[in-house]
């Protein structure tokens, strides 16, 4: 029979969703055809994998529109489900089996359950999305004990390595020094942002407090007061001070995590490594791990946080039951998209007026206004299934805008004028204005700035860095976005940002688009073909 077996193989599907849950739906011959993963509490999602790729990935926030949207216990994240089933043209009856990624679910009579421990759903988000055959896997997370885990990756096998060292972890240090700061739990991007504008030059301060010996993070007593103590020093310029302190407990914690790589190094003597947790969100401690040279590679998956267990999940199911044979970079844009007539039915719902454009039109007219100082929001294809805005849910702007930071800060986003935004460069072009990895297709990675003057309307004072996307060949409208505007102007580069308003999920349906649109400082609105003004 094995005709019937390898049909069966093909037709398997995968869907999983994060954060403490994961679901994975066999069909009652025990072959895995689903798997699918949530959280009981915060950025519950659904993953499909078929054959040997993730076909479709969605979070409930964006669906819901409720940021940080979590279900009852026992619960199912309804609307991530009905969209990710609808995408596979799948229905709920299809369900067999759960998986549980951690805390066991509540499942319906007749519903099996399994589980996937936490730490290794990340390990196989990292590995089994990497473009590598072999790499050792680092998971820094504040979510579960250990809060650091390694393992060792290979073909489709993840395997625990022993690793006794541990002490503190660095994701729930780096978290409590963002509450030191007055940052909310779950904004430790905060810290981030501000440690963007200071030097890191005091870091050597913070040695009696945090040092890796014997294989550990040790982190000595009354820490946090010294930097309480140290905070309150500079009253006189409070927000360059707190910068100062900001920059330099990160740049400790950095080099204390590569400290920590050079062990996994040795131990495995490898040339690649994957990066796994809410702490790889921060493209600092990614570009540090890239400069120490103990890589030659270095790859962080586009949610390295705890929605991407969905993914980590699912692939990992796939792998159990044989759905995967090889694996390749995961495409970024694996959530919902519309169509031309889609989007002009919701168009027409609204009573909207708007131009239908041909590609070279589309463009020309994109750049004119971009030229113009003009913001624009960017709707294409499918929705990043990432927290990185990457060319499909994008807000655009100039960056030789004189008021290109003051738009996005004041009139959209809401945010401290010290807040710098990302860019996006063609991969062939970066080298004329950053110095960084050479490729950064998830906006992973900082890049130091050095094209002086050019970009100084998007470098809030004291920045050097900025986090970067590179584009290879896809998205393509987009890359000829790029090209068109660096004719224009003599700087492919642009101000890229998620296309969301304040404190919402990016946005994912044409509606919601029309509805940031009209409820910001938007200017012009470009979804797939169509152009809408205000």
């Amino acid at each position: 029979m094995p005709g019937l077996a390898s049909q069966l193989l093909s037709d398997r599907r995968l869907f999983c969703a994060q954060h403490v849950r994961t679901v994975c739906l066999l069909d009652a011959g025990g072959d895995c055809r689903f798997s699918r993963g949530f959280a009981d509490r915060a950025h519950p999602c659904l993953c499909e994998v078929a054959g040997r790729s993730i076909r479709q990935f969605c979070e409930q926030e964006r669906v819901s529109r409720i940021r940080r949207a979590g279900v009852e216990p026992g619960k199912l994240p309804d609307e991530a489900i009905d969209t990710v089933l609808g995408l596979a043209h799948l229905r709920r009856s299809d369900i067999q089996t759960i998986a549980a990624a951690e805390d066991c679910l509540t499942a319906a009579d007749g519903v099996a359950t399994r589980r996937f421990p936490h730490h290794f759903a990340h390990a196989a988000t990292a590995f089994l999305t990497s473009p590598f055959a072999e790499s050792p896997i680092l998971v820094c997370d504040h979510h579960s004990d250990p809060p650091l885990s390694v393992w060792a990756g290979r073909g489709q096998q993840i395997t625990a390595v022993p690793w006794a060292r541990q002490g503190a972890g660095l994701a729930e240090l780096y978290s409590t020094c963002a509450r030191i700061f007055g940052f909310r739990a779950g904004a430790e991007h905060g810290l981030e942002a501000l440690s963007r504008i200071g030097s890191g030059a005091a870091a050597e301060r913070l040695s009696p407090y945090f040092r890796y010996a014997d294989g550990s993070l040790r982190v000595g007593a009354g820490w946090q007061e010294f930097v309480r103590d140290w905070l309150a020093e500079g009253r006189s310029d409070a927000l360059a001070n707190r910068a100062h302190v900001a920059s330099s407990v990160q740049a400790k914690l950095g080099e204390i995590l590569c400290l920590l790589l050079a062990e996994v190094k040795r131990a495995s003597d490898a040339v690649n490594i994957c990066l796994a947790g809410g702490l790889f969100f921060n493209t600092y401690f990614n570009t540090a791990v890239h400069q120490s040279g103990l890589f030659d590679r270095v790859f962080v998956p586009p949610n390295p946080g705890n929605a991407g267990l969905a993914a980590g999940s699912a692939l990992a199911a796939a792998a159990e039951h044989g759905a995967m044979c090889a694996r390749m970079e995961t495409s970024p844009f694996l959530g919902p998209g519309y169509s031309l007539e889609e989007i002009k039915a919701t168009l027409d719902n609204c009573k909207l007026r708007y131009d239908c454009l041909h590609e070279r039109e589309l463009v020309d007219t994109t750049v004119d206004a971009l030229c113009r100082g003009l913001t624009v929001g960017w709707f294409q294809g499918r929705m990043e299934w990432g927290h990185r805005a990457l060319g499909h849910r994008s807000i655009l702007a100039s960056p030789l805008s004189p008021y290109a930071l003051d738009n996005l800060n004041v009139f959209l986003k809401q945010r401290e004028a010290y807040r710098a935004y990302g860019l996006s460069v063609r991969e062939e072009d970066a080298s004329r204005f950053f110095d960084g990895p050479p490729r950064s297709p998830y906006m992973e990675f900082e890049y130091r700035v050095t094209a002086p003057g050019v970009l100084d309307g998007v470098l809030p004072a004291g920045t050097t860095r900025l986090r970067v996307q590179t584009i290879g060949e896809t998205p393509q409208r987009f890359r000829s976005l790029h090209e068109a505007f660096g004719k224009a102007t003599g700087t492919g580069v642009l101000v890229n940002t998620s296309f969301n308003g304040f404190n919402e999920p990016i946005v994912c349906s044409p509606r919601d688009a029309i509805r940031v649109f009209f409820g910001t400082g938007l200017d012009l609105l470009v979804m797939d073909r169509f152009v809408i003004r205000k």
